[in-house]
């Protein structure tokens, strides 16, 4: 694994506050984990593994910074907060004001936001393609995978071999160093709970990984998803890839959700309500420039938000600085209101986008603030004062920073913050090990962090540990080790803070797929997913075969039950399948079409790269880009639907 970039150029002293010592925010050494107790290394997969294959570096590598100027990470100075017409309230109590970022430059690509860009191909894809690049000479934009062409059909077992070749080029990565046990000290601020209207979807069709909440089933009977009679799909419709524009070799298309009304799409500068049966458009809502970052949280009155450019690249200018922050209405098809956040008389670029309850919070390095989602009105913005910055949030159930501290060019720490969403009050702070420069909120309740520990995942996935940290209390529960030879989980937490894939929390233990490894016939792949307990940090010995030939991927939880997605052979079609949480017991839920269209169709949306939400009986799948077609031939889809009778 290439070593990680140099750190974005990050606040001079004065910026950002860490916070008030008499709060007793040190670490405490008693608070180690004991050697074979939660936080100890993790005993072995079981036998019969085979031999996992580590991916390439790629999705949730730390990359080389790109230049600076928009879309790159900012340098603070004196500043303030203030958002446009209609004028924010005033901050709470406390809190600063954001720094100012330096001028604009005219080298970022089309879409770009302010994240590093990675340099490689996309974990796991076919082949292993370039990434395509814009006329900037940068990469494509939202550091996902980024595959320039997609053979349309995998090929059928060689001889010789011993293998299959399928879907995923395989690539065996050096063994991993050992990882060191990480102390930390957990603080509680307050006895107070997370404030805020705790009514977002975290484990719904539109939610992330994990969390516990209404929209996602019966907990008492596993969940609302049921088979079908006939679990055999049918194809619902294809939404065609937006035109690339002239000079532009990509489109960014990041951001799906799914309501009980419509399936909603971002397309190029501009968000598509379709007929969740039909694909019938039903509304749009146009935007001045592309979608840069889209929260994959709901409320209950289907409401999101996203961070978008304020006008269209152009050659001359192929970014204008992801500075938009909006919220929108997804069953009315409307803009609720745009805000910015600024820093003197500049607005502030930003990098990620959250909800918790009605507060919508974004953040960066160059500051970063919070909003009500239904009036746009300011809440708070992150504190200010020595040297410390929130570089993100996590949302949800609850609502958590990721708050880093420390001059530049000295060892950092980054401080784990579950906070109110209505006023930015800390509730409690787990403090990392310093010397970890990035980390992931895998899920906010129950609280998992995800990091690279000494950068020795070795495979481009951001992970080697996670953290299983009490809400209340900021007390350590459990450290998880996760070899990235071993498992195939994936973040990105070098600024999109709440970006992992691959994996699910609930039940109060974590949810991880295997890599691929060598299956029980010839040419054969396959992988599983095993459960780790969040209080002691261990494997319950639950785990879920994805079958020979079959690679499975967690997609979120559903009550007390795992949906997962499995990728099929080069000659059948993809599954989805509920898994139960305590028997392991699968349950087939669709199996799509084995034709080659439909196959060539959906082996080019694989989890891995693309975006896949599922929802009683119906699937639909999305690219997060739209490349310029190869040939006047090529046909390119936006998104694809699956619908089970």
């Amino acid at each position: 694994m290439s070593q990680p970039p140099p750190p974005p150029n990050e606040p001079p002293k004065g910026f950002g506050a860490p916070q008030d010592p008499a709060q007793g925010a040190e670490q405490n050494p008693a608070e180690t984990p004991a050697p074979g107790g939660p936080g100890a290394p993790q005993d072995p997969p079981p036998p019969g593994f085979g031999a996992p294959q580590g991916p390439p570096p790629g999705f949730g590598a730390p990359q080389d910074p790109a230049p600076q100027g928009f879309g790159a990470p900012q340098e603070p100075s004196a500043g303030g907060f203030g958002p446009p017409t209609p004028p924010p309230a005033a901050a709470g109590p406390g809190y600063g004001y954001p720094q100012t970022p330096p001028p604009a430059s005219p080298q970022q690509p089309y879409g770009y936001p302010q994240t590093p860009p990675p340099a490689q191909p996309g974990y796991g894809y076919p082949g292993q393609p370039q990434a395509p690049y814009n006329p900037a000479g940068q990469p494509s934009p939202y550091g996902y995978p980024q595959p320039q062409t997609m053979p349309m059909q995998p090929q059928p077992p060689q001889p010789g071999g011993g293998r299959k070749v399928n879907s995923q080029l395989l690539i065996i990565v050096a063994a991993v160093v050992a990882v060191a046990l990480i102390v930390g000290g957990g603080v509680l601020y307050s006895q107070r709970s997370g404030g805020g209207d705790n009514n977002v979807s975290t484990a719904g069709p539109t939610g992330g990984p994990g969390g516990n909440d209404g929209k996602d089933g019966d907990k008492k009977n596993g969940g609302k998803e049921k088979a079908p009679a006939n679990t055999a799909s049918s194809l619902l419709f294809q939404l065609p890839a937006p035109a690339v524009p002239k000079g532009i070799t990509s489109v960014a298309t990041n951001g799906s959700w799914l309501t009980d009304k419509v399936y909603a799409k971002t397309g190029n500068a501009e968000i598509n309500g379709y007929d969740r049966d039909t694909g019938a458009k039903t509304w749009t809502i146009k935007l001045p420039g592309p979608v840069c970052q889209a929260s994959r949280h709901t409320t209950d009155s289907d409401r999101s938000a996203i961070i978008y450019e304020p006008a269209m690249p152009t050659k001359a200018q192929p970014s204008h600085g992801c500075t938009q922050l909006a919220a929108i209405d997804l069953d009315a098809g409307a803009k609720l209101w745009t805000r910015t956040i600024k820093s003197g008389d500049q607005q502030i670029n930003l990098d990620n986008v959250t909800i918790s309850g009605n507060t919508v919070a974004a953040g960066s390095t160059g500051g970063g603030g919070a909003f009500d989602i239904s009036t746009g009105k300011a809440l708070w913005a992150p504190k200010t004062g020595d040297s410390c910055y929130d570089a993100g949030y996590g949302g949800g159930e609850k609502l958590v920073a990721v708050r880093k501290c420390g001059e530049y060019g000295s060892t950092r720490q980054l401080h784990i913050q579950t906070i109110d969403p209505k006023s930015g009050k800390v509730i409690s702070e787990y403090k990392m090990s310093p010397g970890i420069e990035y980390a992931s909120i895998v899920s906010t309740d129950p609280l998992v962090v995800a990091a690279d520990v000494g950068d020795s995942a070795g495979d481009g996935s951001g992970i080697s540990d996670f953290f299983s940290i009490d809400n209340k209390t900021g007390k350590l529960r459990a450290k998880i080790s996760a070899p990235g030879k071993t498992y195939a989980a994936k973040c990105d937490g070098i600024t999109r803070i709440e970006f992992c894939k691959s994996l699910a929390v609930g039940n109060d233990k974590l949810y991880v797929p295997t890599e691929e490894h060598d299956g029980s016939g010839d040419y054969s792949r396959t992988n599983e997913i095993v459960a780790f307990d969040l209080a002691t940090g261990k494997q319950t010995g639950q785990r879920a075969d994805a079958g020979d030939g079959y690679d499975i991927t967690p997609l979120r939880m559903d009550g007390t039950s795992i949906l997962a997605y499995k990728r099929p052979p080069y000659d059948k079609g993809g599954q989805i399948v509920s898994i139960d949480g305590t028997s392991f017991k699968e349950t087939k839920l669709m199996e799509n079409p084995a034709t080659q269209s439909t196959r060539d169709a959906e082996s080019s949306m694989l989890p891995d790269y693309a975006e896949i939400l599922y929802d009683e009986g119906r699937l639909y799948m999305s690219q997060v880009y739209a490349d310029k077609p190869t040939s006047a031939t090529d046909k390119a889809y936006l998104a694809i639907a699956f619908g089970t009778k």
